[in-house]
């Protein structure tokens, strides 16, 4: 997440209910990128998915 993001979802930042929407849109388009991204690494480059889990995951 921007800076920003985290500020309008946590709110820190004074933001209308419109930009708070926007930010969790971002947020989830991006979830959805990271997601595509897990199983490019999961296939090419294990090690980066090893940390990428590691740093993602409550294992």
């Amino acid at each position: 997440m921007t800076t920003t993001d985290r500020e309008r979802i946590t709110g820190a930042a004074e933001a209308t209910d419109e930009k708070r929407y926007q930010a969790i849109h971002r947020v989830r388009s991006r979830i959805e990128e990271l997601e595509q991204d897990a199983e490019i690494l999961e296939e090419h480059h294990p090690e980066l998915y090893r940390e990428l889990r590691e740093a993602v995951c409550d294992e």
